[in-house]
């Protein structure tokens, strides 16, 4: 158990700081990305979804062409164009929500 606490702290540790952020002193628009996949590889689905939404269609859409890649589904690449627009609206939403709340 102490192994897998020492890999969560070292990975939050490696987390990049957001430049836009830091310049504009405003939230891009994908700020909580990061910090999303990390709770969500510690099992915390709830959390991640409440740090940045898009984070489980951004990686469910990377896992789907990862394996279009490998296994050539008949219709990935047009499913993978609809997934890229869903993910694009969704994360941009999210920002317009964002700003609003």
């Amino acid at each position: 158990m102490y192994t897998v606490l020492s890999i969560f702290s070292w990975l939050e540790q490696l987390t990049l700081p957001c430049l836009i952020k830091a310049i504009f002193h405003h939230d891009c628009p994908g700020c909580g990305f990061q910090r999303s996949v990390l709770l969500l590889l510690q099992g915390a689905f709830r959390q991640s979804w409440q740090m940045y939404p898009p984070a489980i269609p951004i990686l469910l859409l990377f896992v789907y062409g990862m394996l279009h890649l490998r296994l050539k589904f008949s219709n990935g690449a047009r499913i993978i164009q609809y997934g890229y627009i869903f993910v694009a609206l969704f994360v941009m939403i999210n920002y317009i929500y964002k700003i609003i709340y």
